[in-house]
């Protein structure tokens, strides 16, 4: 064990392994969380699980012998709702395209972690423009939610409405919402499964949905989506605002997990040359999301659920190990996930979608200028209602640009915002 440094970094085997059976717990509900979220975008959802695990085991693995790290990956929440409801059901891009515009996303991540392009974009948005796409995201996979569990419907004359509650689906969707909230709220370790796990157990007494008649079977193919993404078709000028904004918000999310779990375990040692923990585990981050693109599934990213493990006393790679490992069971559990009612998944969506929201309060409207308020303003409100993550970026950075010429306060505007308001006006030009 000398490889994962453990009496170094004041640790033990026991220790790692706990760890990272708490992180396991923490984030296992990503498996049937994303099988039904790129289901809806027309992948199949037995391949979809299948990829799903496999990506999980495959790029936590690699994270851990590369960088060291007790940091935990998977396909990330927010943009898995952005490649199905954003771009395949969206925008009418075919999956095959969005898998490619995953690909080339990851594949410019990969040559950007190699230099110093992360700390440049970092510093050149201002921080509370960051916390507002990360609110906005969090907006736009709540609405994704509630839509789905049919709490809002479409209407004719006021867009959305309050759907049916007589409806014994969406009445199961609110159980499942009200127990994810309330497991969530007292910290209890897996409350995100365990409320799955409860509103499904509901449903299949009710009847509401089919009973699972095995737990356990060999695992489904991915055949069917593996290397079947269409990365010429991507290579549209018309679909680089989408690219960039996939490799943006991959990079503020990855970012933002190994800042707040970095600091809690003082893993990365900012001053200390000799660390490379940090830029290893951006490499290891970029080089999933590309493998994921491959095998199948949306953009893969670093979880913050590892600050789990961390609490737990997880300090090294050991711990991303064995919550690998753990994710190896999953490969063996298809007619279950199957069995699983949508309404008791998409709850999920919503509480993920709140804990995003909260970066908004960190942000201080009445001492920001209009420019950020503007556009912070945009980012979160046009994400919902134009089901686009990217047409909420867009609009925000264009009009931050446009106030702060206006006022002439050009000492505001570096390269970086004008290449992203460049950027943005692609996305409503093209």
């Amino acid at each position: 064990m000398n490889f994962f440094k453990l009496k170094e970094r004041d640790t033990t085997v026991s220790k790692e392994f706990y760890a990272g059976f708490t992180t396991f717990l923490t984030m296992m509900y990503i498996v049937p969380v994303n099988g039904f979220i790129l289901s809806d975008a027309g992948l199949p959802m037995d391949a979809v699980i299948t990829a799903t695990a496999l990506i999980t085991i495959l790029a936590t693995l690699f994270s851990a012998l590369w960088s060291n790290t007790p940091i935990a990956m998977s396909v990330g929440m927010g943009l898995n709702a952005y490649f199905s409801y954003g771009l395949v059901l969206g925008m009418k891009i075919p999956w095959e395209t969005a898998l490619g515009i995953v690909f080339l996303s990851g594949v410019l991540f990969v040559a950007l972690s190699l230099t110093d392009f992360r700390i440049w974009i970092m510093t050149s948005i201002p921080m509370n423009l960051r916390r507002a796409i990360s609110a906005g995201i969090g907006s736009f996979i709540a609405f994704v939610g509630l839509k789905q569990m049919g709490m809002i419907v479409s209407n004719d004359a006021t867009l959305v409405s309050i759907g049916d509650f007589s409806n014994s689906n969406v009445l199961l969707g609110v159980l499942g919402l009200v127990l994810s909230f309330s497991l969530y709220a007292y910290r209890l370790k897996g409350a995100f499964i365990i409320s799955i796990g409860i509103t499904s157990i509901v449903a299949w007494i009710f009847s509401l949905n089919e009973t699972p008649q095995t737990f356990f079977s060999t695992p489904s193919s991915i055949s069917s989506i593996f290397l079947h993404l269409d990365i010429v078709g991507a290579l549209s000028l018309s679909l680089l605002p989408v690219i960039i904004t996939f490799l943006i918000t991959d990079m503020f999310d990855t970012l933002g997990t190994l800042t707040g779990v970095g600091t809690r375990a003082n893993l990365f040692q900012e001053n200390n040359k000799d660390d490379k923990s940090l830029q290893k585990t951006l490499e290891a981050d970029a080089i999933a999301t590309v493998a994921g693109s491959l095998i199948g599934v949306s953009t893969t990213t670093a979880f913050i659920e590892s600050a789990a493990g961390v609490e737990e006393g997880g300090r090294t790679g050991l711990t991303a190990v064995f919550t690998a490992l753990f994710f190896v069971t999953f490969l063996f559990m298809l007619p279950l996930f199957k069995s699983i009612p949508s309404n008791a998944i998409y709850p999920v969506l919503v509480v993920v979608g709140v804990l995003m929201f909260t970066e908004l309060g960190k942000i201080n409207f009445e001492d920001s200028d209009l420019a950020t308020s503007a556009g912070a303003f945009l980012i979160v409100i046009l994400m919902p209602l134009t089901f686009s993550i990217t047409n909420g970026i867009a609009a925000g950075f264009l009009i931050y640009t446009i106030i702060k010429i206006a006022k002439r306060e050009f000492q505001d505007l570096n390269i970086g915002i004008l290449v992203i308001t460049f950027i943005s006006a692609l996305a409503f030009i093209l």
